[in-house]
């Protein structure tokens, strides 16, 4: 198994298009993250038609174009924003400037995808809530390690099915190898990718939110450091959130920047549902020690015990989802009001976060 670093995850999974060719067409815009390259692969095997790209590194787009041959290389942003054949626009912009992206999208009449964290203040947050309501376009956000992880959507079709009764509790970890000297500047600039809450916490408050089905959010407790990495002061490799949902589930998530080399895949990434009447492990990218394969699911409830290996069982349900919202203005994939909750909180954790320094260790 290739030691990925998270930065060029892309997962391709079966073709299962809703629409033909041409009849939903898709650009990107900002190339600053590897995640573009999951995003778009996931509405093309959805049925969208990618046209063209934009960035203002040219060696970006030129590297994107060679791994879609026939999308267009565009002059200028200007040039897709203007295309009326073009309804949606994906990005991986750097952190700080996805929103500003976003709003440009919407202002010209398209519907916008972007990576995840969506927003690394709540100013951005809240112009992105006004823009949605001025032009009714969608400010869609990719939270991957949800949407486009099988046994994570597995886990939330059993939760469906009433296998575990009512969510009570949400335990998520979420480790990432660090990979320092691949990553560029930005990534270590706090302003600009907006702490670690905010940047790989926003997956976990996503996952809380949906698997408890909570509308609604508190942030209890917030924690953040920078254990290990003095060359980065700016890099936070450590953080941790308690949350408490409307309905009275509650939430414990780690994120962190210290997968060993020792590990066969990017981070082991888990998360642990408890519901009133049984319990479901997700290990998503890796067992540990048994197994190269990803996508594992643990079940038990009062029927007995389960394991389930769902890689290439399940599938990618969002993406075709999100192409029919787009076309027919409803929201099943994702609703707008719990992509902007998932921001806002992760964004309220990150602010709030108590700040650990070595020297109180």
């Amino acid at each position: 198994m290739q030691k990925h670093d998270g930065m060029n995850y892309a997962p391709k999974g079966k073709p299962n298009p809703v629409v033909g060719p041409g009849q939903f067409v898709i650009a990107a815009i900002g190339l600053d993250h590897g995640h573009i390259y999951g995003m778009v692969n996931g509405l093309i095997e959805a049925g969208a038609t990618l046209k063209s790209v934009f960035d203002p590194d040219a060696a970006k787009a030129e590297k994107f174009a060679s791994v879609y041959p026939g999308v267009k290389i565009a002059a200028s942003e200007e040039e897709i924003l203007t295309d009326p054949e073009v309804s949606l626009v994906a990005g991986a912009a750097v952190t700080s400037e996805r929103c500003a992206l976003g709003l440009r999208v919407m202002d010209a009449g398209k519907d916008y995808f972007t990576d995840k964290a969506p927003f690394t203040t709540l100013e951005q947050l809240e112009s992105a809530r006004v823009k949605v309501r001025e032009t009714g376009r969608k400010y869609a956000v990719y939270y991957s390690e949800r949407v486009h992880v099988e046994s994570a959507v597995y886990a939330g079709q059993l939760i469906e099915q009433g296998a575990i009764g009512k969510v009570i509790q949400v335990t998520g970890f979420g480790p990432h190898r660090l990979n320092a000297k691949s990553r560029p500047k930005w990534f270590f600039e706090r302003e600009k990718y907006g702490g670690i809450l905010c940047d790989i916490g926003s997956h976990q408050v996503e996952q809380f939110l949906f698997y408890a089905g909570c509308k609604k959010a508190e942030v209890l407790h917030s924690k953040i450091a920078n254990y290990d990495n003095p060359d980065y002061p700016e890099l936070e490799d450590f953080g941790d959130a308690t949350l408490l949902g409307d309905n009275g589930a509650t939430q414990y998530f780690r994120v962190d920047w210290f997968t060993p080399d020792g590990l066969r895949t990017w981070g082991d990434g888990r998360t642990l549902i408890l519901g009133t009447k049984g319990y479901i492990e997700v290990r998503k990218y890796i067992d540990v020690g048994r197994e190269q394969s990803s996508n594992h699911v643990y079940l038990v409830n009062h029927d007995g015990e389960f394991h389930f290996h769902v890689s290439g069982q399940v599938g990618y349900p969002f993406f075709g989802e999100l192409i029919l919202d787009c076309l027919n203005r409803t929201e099943n994939a994702m609703t707008q009001e719990h992509a902007f909750m998932a921001a806002e909180l992760c964004l309220k954790a990150q602010q709030q976060a108590v700040r650990i320094t070595p020297q109180l260790i």
